[in-house]
């Protein structure tokens, strides 16, 4: 039985998205202003959050998936017919390619409206998203008491704080609440568990900021470190555990994640330290069987890496110049840890080898 736990923060938002149930539409906290302004900007049409996908305003897979959800279900509120719903369904899809719960949510949305007559699929469209969102707060939940045990049973054999390494954000701003490679993390902290957190910056888009911001306000002890110094840490004894959230799984259990991942996974298993992938099943993508074959790599646009965003003398946020314009850029978002380097995943439904999802 799924336990009542909630999540205990401080002055932050806890959702990264908020319905507004009577007005029909949706809040967002704005991720690219992270972690240095908390701005929500409010979704009113299908196209705002396909805008929000694209440019990350919110990012994260399972986040995705519910911030696409609600889109179909504005543009519903706004046109019920055949057509909206192609299209809002075409436009939606076309906003990211990796992460599979967009196609996931998407899917789920169109699969339940189109037997329904148009005057009721306003009504029902919002109904399926709010459901979709509750499902993400209980399965993420879930994966964290799963991944609870786990960081516990290694505790109780070495009687010492747990030393945890992540990559990007797999935290509460990724999904609705908890995370999926932070649940477990919060809810040891929240039991007692000594825990301490090895954050890795994630460039281009710096996603490990936002970690460290979530985990300042949980109250979570942890330290923010350059995305090159996974490895050295590794070798120095000073990481127990490797956690990442995913943005698809195949089949055989290859995992595409945030670029660098790859590289963190080689590290671990040249220092036989267990890698773990915490993903909700709806990232699993059964249809493929090879990741590095199959899965769409995002390239993403150079701007992002010839700019770096922060805080300037006078603390306002502004963007600072790396490189020229003109300077040749590639800028992949994902990358792929083959299935042989990953230890175990940790889903909803339960922990499994890779390859044995299918069991779930």
């Amino acid at each position: 039985m799924w336990n009542t736990l909630t999540m205990k923060f401080g002055t932050r938002p806890v959702r990264s998205i908020v319905a507004d149930h009577q007005q029909r539409h949706i809040h967002i906290v704005d991720q690219t202003m992270l972690p240095f302004a908390l701005e929500m900007r409010i979704l009113n049409t299908w196209q705002d959050a396909a805008e929000a996908i694209r440019a990350m305003r919110v990012r994260g897979a399972p986040l995705i998936g519910v911030t696409a959800a609600y889109g179909m279900a504005l543009a519903m509120r706004e046109d019920a017919t055949d057509g909206a719903l192609r299209d809002a369904h075409g436009g939606l899809l076309a906003t990211r390619p990796t992460a599979v719960n967009l196609a996931w949510a998407l899917g789920r949305m169109v699969d339940h409206l189109q037997p329904i007559d148009a005057p009721e699929r306003a009504d029902a469209a919002w109904a399926l998203a709010t459901q979709i969102e509750a499902e993400d707060v209980a399965t993420n939940r879930r994966i964290g008491e799963l991944g609870l045990e786990i960081l516990r049973a290694w505790h109780q054999k070495h009687s010492r704080t747990v030393n945890i390494l992540t990559h990007c954000n797999a935290g509460r701003m990724a999904c609705v609440e908890w995370g999926t490679a932070t649940s477990p993390v919060y809810q040891a902290h929240q039991a007692g568990l000594p825990v301490h957190v090895w954050v890795s910056e994630t460039r281009p888009r710096n996603q490990g900021l936002i970690t460290q911001w979530e985990l300042e306000d949980a109250g979570v002890p942890h330290t923010f470190v350059t995305d090159n110094a996974g490895g050295h840490l590794m070798q120095m004894g000073q990481v127990d555990v490797v956690m990442v959230g995913a943005d698809r799984i195949t089949a055989n259990g290859d995992v595409a994640n945030k670029i660098g991942t790859y590289l963190k996974a080689l590290a671990a298993h040249d220092n036989h330290i267990p890698f773990y992938v915490a993903a909700p099943m709806s990232t699993v993508d059964m249809s493929i069987k090879n990741g590095l074959a199959e899965i769409d790599i995002e390239q993403r646009g150079g701007a992002e890496v010839r700019l770096v965003r922060g805080l300037n003398r006078e603390r306002l946020m502004a963007d600072f110049r790396l490189l020229d314009d003109d300077a040749a850029v590639g800028n992949p978002g994902f990358d792929v840890t083959p299935a042989r380097l990953v230890t175990s995943i940790i889903t909803e439904r339960g922990v499994f080898a890779p390859g044995k999802l299918a069991a779930g």
